[in-house]
């Protein structure tokens, strides 16, 4: 499994929203900024950095330029999300050398894109993002909620050719109370799972690696010092 540290930027400042909620938010500008730390997490042995542009992801600006100094500073893979919701924008960050993206509106909405995505890119630098709350997608900033359920989802992505996947329980991002373990195994023989949302120590990290996902996204765990990156990497290595 491997542990990706996660860096959500809000106003140009590191935050972690609770449940996706802009009015609950924490801001963490005592660890610093943005490429300061993706430059830290580097250092301590990151294999991927985990980057969100929450204002892109709610239609409120972007923070293009904090991501192009964090892409020109570290040497490690980085995975974006965040607003990319058209060719242009996803073709953009991936020709300037984002490794991977994440998308979800896009994927949910435009099947004929994410193919051609697919097709240029391959399967590899395209992830989908699986944002649920009570068994539904939800798209654009997980500010609207669809009518597909989790597996029909996933399923169809599967069959356009992706089987990499960001899980996330929303009732539980930010909340530190533990990943969604249920979903996370029903899902888990579709494609290689990314988890996120609730991860608050390193048994949580233990449990994720012992039934198979492929990496775990961390986050305010981190910045509330429940466990150091160092520690958490030392999982990793099991």
């Amino acid at each position: 499994m491997i542990v990706i540290p996660a860096i959500d930027i809000m106003d140009g400042n590191i935050v972690r929203l609770v449940k996706g909620d802009p009015n609950q938010k924490s801001v963490y500008r005592h660890y610093g900024d943005p490429v300061s730390i993706a430059v830290e997490w580097e250092k301590v042995g990151a294999r991927y950095i985990h980057v969100i542009d929450l204002d892109a992801a709610l239609g409120r600006g972007n923070n293009e330029s904090i991501i192009y100094n964090i892409l020109n500073s570290v040497h490690i893979p980085i995975q974006l999300g965040g607003g990319i919701r058209s060719f242009e924008s996803a073709k953009k960050f991936l020709d300037a050398g984002i490794y991977r993206i994440i998308l979800g509106s896009l994927a949910v909405n435009d099947n004929a894109t994410f193919k051609k995505l697919l097709n240029e890119y391959g399967s590899d630098r395209i992830a989908v993002s699986v944002d649920h709350f009570n068994g539904y997608i939800k798209i654009k900033g997980w500010t609207e909620t669809t009518q597909l359920d989790i597996l029909s989802f996933m399923s169809k992505m599967k069959e356009l050719g992706t089987d990499l996947f960001l899980l996330t329980n929303i009732d539980r991002d930010g909340t530190l109370s533990e990943p969604d373990y249920y979903e996370i195994n029903k899902v888990l023989k579709i494609g290689k799972i990314m988890a996120a949302g609730g991860i608050s120590d390193l048994t949580d990290l233990e449990k994720l690696s012992k039934i198979g996902v492929y990496a775990a996204v961390i986050g305010k765990a981190l910045y509330e010092n429940k466990f150091s990156l160092k520690q958490a990497l030392k999982v990793e290595a099991q």
